[in-house]
C-alpha cells in the first residue's frame, strides 16, 4: 500500500477544496522538503485530529482524509513555509508508521462506493431555505454557490458542503460517507443545523 506523509489539523479537508498552510514546527519542515523531491508529486495526506492539537504530536487522529497537493510553496526564510494546497482524492488510513520525522501512513484510495441518479430535490429546498435566511441576516451579501458545480453526484456535495456553515464534526461525518446518497443525507442535516441557527440569529439578533 502507498505510503504518505502525513500532516494531521484541526479541519476536516474535503475534496476539492483550498488548503493554506503555514508551516513553522521543524518535522513539518522536513514534510514540505520530503514532498517537494517526491517522484509522484508534492502530496500528503491531511486527517483531522479527532482530540489534542495540531503542534507538537501526541494527538488522536482520524482514520479517513484527503490528499492535499502542494500547488503554490514560498518560503519565508528559517525554514519556515507557505502553502497552497488542493484536496484531492479520498482516503483511507490502513496503519499508521512511527511518526520519525513526521507522521506517516499506509493509506488507500477510497472512491466512493455508489453512484448512479442521486435525487437532490430535497437537498435543495433546504439549501433555498437556508441561503434565503442568510441573506436576510447579511443584508445581501452572501456569496452564492457559484453555477458550475461538478456533474458528478459525490463531487457536487462536496463541493455544495464547502458553501454551507458547519462545524468540522459534521465536514468529517461528509468525508466519512459511503456514497452521494449517504452523503446527502448528512448535507441535509448540517444544512437544518445551520437553518435553525439562522433563525435564532433572526430571531433574537
Amino acid at each position: 500500500m502507498p505510503i504518505l506523509p502525513m500532516f494531521p489539523l484541526g479541519t476536516a479537508l474535503l475534496p476539492g477544496a483550498h488548503l493554506p498552510l503555514r508551516v513553522f514546527e521543524p518535522r513539518y519542515q522536513q514534510l514540505v522538503r520530503d514532498c517537494m523531491a517526491a517522484p509522484d508529486g508534492p502530496r500528503f495526506g491531511v486527517v483531522l485530529i479527532a482530540r489534542g492539537h495540531e503542534v507538537g504530536g501526541g494527538d488522536e487522529r482520524t482514520d479517513v482524509g484527503t490528499v492535499a497537493r502542494i500547488v503554490v510553496d514560498t518560503e519565508l526564510g528559517r525554514g519556515m513555509h507557505t502553502l497552497e494546497c488542493i484536496a484531492e482524492e479520498r482516503i483511507r488510513v490502513l496503519q499508521w508508521l512511527p511518526d520519525d520525522p513526521y507522521p506517516r501512513a499506509e493509506v488507500e484510495s477510497w472512491p466512493d462506493e455508489t453512484s448512479g441518479k442521486v435525487d437532490l430535490s430535497s437537498l435543495n429546498v433546504h439549501l433555498g431555505r437556508l441561503y434565503g435566511l442568510l441573506d436576510r441576516l447579511t443584508d445581501g451579501r452572501v456569496a452564492p454557490l457559484p453555477p458550475d458545480l461538478p456533474s458528478d453526484p459525490g463531487e457536487r456535495l462536496f463541493a455544495i458542503a464547502r458553501y454551507v456553515p458547519m462545524g468540522e464534526a459534521d465536514r468529517q461525518a461528509l468525508l466519512e460517507a459511503p456514497g452521494p446518497t449517504e452523503r446527502v443525507a448528512v448535507l441535509v442535516d448540517a444544512i437544518t443545523s445551520a437553518t435553525d441557527l439562522a433563525e435564532w440569529q433572526l430571531k433574537h439578533g
